[in-house]
């Protein structure tokens, strides 16, 4: 029977719904764990809570996002006390002062980005505007500065103190890296489980939103990734990787099963709730690739 632990954040792509399938891939033991584009921490969380592995480095290319998982893991009270503050106040507001409250506090938190701040409160802030904002999405501009508006919620779950701190002790052992996925390579021995959860591939022009991050992952980017896993797997370490199916926009589109032919491929039900119309909302194929 596995514990499930509750992602801080909620996320794009996020996998806590794909986990059952996930977890079929688990190996039997897990003593080294690294995985290179973190975001939500669905499948981390898992397997910290389960399987306690001694050595375990994660990495994300969002600054904003790796500083908020040190401070939880570091700061945890201090983050807390932020987020409950500010959850109080906003529950406690019309819709016009809700309004003006979050675009003052995006803008805090923007001027946070610019002074490459690595603070307690930009993290708070960081878990405030997911909460608050339109689906949860983090999207940034050209100038790497966060512009998704406000959301609509009656009383948003701000500050879960007790999932925070549950989390904080979680991450207790792991190592949190900010850079391109490559940088784990080192890190990834014959005895590693390694997870890859990659911004995943558009099924068609307007299925994806800009942008994560300041760079983009098309195609090429995508070609790099497998050449990346081809050479962990070679290392003797056990990856599994997630992506989107081309089959759901055109069954005849093999640009994953050509690239880890190589590899298991499993398609498997998602359904995918954060997208900006509703009838985009539903129930897609998605691809678990494994080299074991």
């Amino acid at each position: 029977m596995y514990t499930t632990v509750k992602p801080f954040i909620k996320w794009a792509g996020g996998k806590s719904q794909l986990l059952e399938e996930i977890r079929k891939k688990y190996p039997a033991k897990i003593e080294r764990y690294c995985e290179p584009f973190v975001g939500g921490g669905a499948v981390l969380l898992d397997v910290l809570a389960n399987f306690q592995p001694k050595e375990v480095l994660i990495n994300d290319i969002n600054p904003e996002l790796t500083n908020t998982y040190i401070q939880i893991r570091d700061n945890a009270e201090s983050v807390i006390a932020t987020l409950s503050e500010m959850q109080g106040d906003f529950w406690d507001m019309n819709d016009e002062k809700r309004k003006e409250y979050f675009y003052s506090q995006r803008e805090r938190f923007n001027e946070l980005i610019k002074q490459s701040a690595s603070t307690e409160e930009k993290a708070a802030l960081f878990i405030f505007i997911n909460k608050t904002c339109f689906n949860g999405l983090y999207r940034v501009n050209g100038k790497g500065l966060y512009n998704v508006p406000i959301g609509s919620y009656k009383k948003p779950p701000i500050c879960d103190a007790e999932n925070i701190r549950t989390i904080s002790e979680l991450l207790k052992r792991v190592d949190v890296h900010c850079g391109d996925y490559s940088e784990c390579e080192s890190f990834i021995t014959d005895n590693a489980f390694v997870y890859i959860d990659p911004p995943y591939r558009p099924l068609n022009a307007t299925s994806s939103f800009t942008s994560y991050a300041k760079t983009e992952f098309g195609d090429e980017q995508q070609i790099q990734l497998g050449h990346f896993i081809e050479k962990i797997s070679e290392k003797g370490a056990k990856v599994v990787a997630s992506n989107s199916d081309p089959h759901n926009a055109d069954e005849n589109d093999n640009f994953f099963d050509d690239i880890y032919k190589m590899f298991f491929i499993d398609r498997v039900a998602a359904t995918r709730m954060i997208n900006s119309k509703s009838n985009g909302r539903g129930t897609v194929s998605e691809l678990l690739i494994c080299n074991y």
